[in-house]
Order: C-alpha cells, then sequence, then structure tokens
C-alpha cells in the first residue's frame, strides 16, 4: 500500500486529489495539509511514502517544504504540482528534491503513474514541460567530472546515458541485451554511487556533466 500525504492550501483541489487516489486499490490518503509547515509537520508524523506538494502554500512555500520533507530521514519522495508553467517552479522543485513535478491540468492517470513511479524509486516530469528540462541543461557547460564518476563501472556509466536518454528499465535492457533485473541493480547502484535520490536528478546529473549525448 502506498500511503500519500496531499499538501494544498485549497481545499476543494485537496478533495480532487483525494477523489483520485481513493478509488485505487494499491493506494491510501493518510493526511491532508493546507500549508507547507503543516506539511512537513504531518509527513513527520504520518510517515507517508509520497507527499503530494502544492508549490503556492502560505506559511512555508512549497519549494521550501520540499526542501525540509527529503532533509527528513527516512524521507519520503515528493511530487509536486503547481497551477504554473514557470521555469522558476520546476527547476526550484527538482533542485529542492523533489522526485517528481506534473502540472495540476495534467490527467489522474499520469498523477497516478506518478505517485507509483515514486513508490518505486522512480521519478516523473509532466510531458508538458520535459522538453524544456531537457533543453535548460542541454544548454549548460558541463561541469567537470566529479570523483563519485570514477566509481561507476562503463556498465553503469553506460545504464546513466540511457537514463539521461529518456529509456525506461525494459528498454535499457532491449538495448544492452540483458535482463531487467539486472537493469534495476545497475540503476540503483548508479543512484547509490553518486549520491542521487531519483532517476530525474539522475538526467539531471548527466546533463550538468555532459554525458546525455554521449551515447
Amino acid at each position: 500500500m502506498i500511503r500519500v500525504l496531499i499538501a494544498d492550501d485549497q481545499a476543494p483541489v485537496r478533495e480532487a486529489l483525494r477523489l483520485v487516489f481513493d478509488g485505487e486499490p494499491d493506494i491510501e490518503v493518510v493526511d491532508e495539509a493546507a500549508n507547507g509547515a503543516e506539511a512537513v509537520r504531518k509527513a513527520l508524523w504520518r510517515r507517508p511514502d509520497v507527499v503530494v506538494v502544492d508549490l503556492r502554500m502560505p506559511h512555508l512555500d512549497g519549494i521550501a517544504a520540499i526542501r525540509q520533507l527529503t532533509a527528513t530521514e527516512p524521507a519520503p519522495r515528493v511530487l509536486a504540482l503547481t497551477t504554473f508553467d514557470l521555469d522558476a517552479y520546476l527547476f526550484g522543485a527538482l533542485q529542492a528534491g523533489a522526485a517528481g513535478f506534473l502540472l495540476k491540468d495534467s490527467e489522474p492517470e499520469l498523477l497516478l503513474d506518478a505517485v507509483r513511479a515514486l513508490h518505486t524509486g522512480q521519478g516523473l516530469i509532466d510531458p508538458q514541460v520535459t522538453g524544456r528540462l531537457i533543453n535548460r541543461f542541454a544548454a549548460l557547460s558541463p561541469r567537470a567530472p566529479t570523483r563519485e564518476l570514477d566509481l561507476l563501472t562503463p556498465r553503469e556509466h553506460e545504464v546513466l546515458r540511457h537514463i539521461a536518454r529518456g529509456l525506461s528499465n525494459a528498454e535499457i535492457a532491449d538495448t544492452l541485451v540483458i535482463g531487467p533485473g539486472t537493469v534495476k541493480t545497475h540503476v540503483a547502484r548508479v543512484l547509490s554511487k553518486l549520491g542521487l535520490r531519483t532517476r530525474v536528478h539522475a538526467v539531471i546529473y548527466a546533463y550538468e556533466h555532459g554525458l546525455a549525448g554521449d551515447t
């Protein structure tokens, strides 16, 4: 069962999100919060697996709340939601530690996919903004290689490059002609060695270090 905490300052939005989740046998809404500070407090109490956070909330905004939530131990996965398609929200949420980012006008099926993906250690970015995210990081001057990269095996380097291309585990398995379970192990090791929380952050890391185009 995936335990979810909903944080949004608008009661109708919280109710709409709860209705989407309540119809799913594998998802349980354990609590709601009306502001960022309450979200952090209730997350520490309820220990949800996933926290769905609106980025515009009183008392403590969503990005600040995400930063505090991801600093807890064990940290929940955070899915950022916003009505506003602004780069500052997208990059701010991801840099604060969010594992997923969706616009509020996304289809309910995408919201459910995102929560399930986050629960399994993956990430999900709204397709409406994915292209802009990639273009933003592709335009950056690559950073100098880090010591952590030296810890990766040649196969793990390959897996990281394919993650940056947006390939799923199944697609990476087909490309490298290895089993899906082996890919899952490689992905876990890449994230661990690089100190990254999710595949989303692995994509950002790859672009920042000039690895995404090296296929």
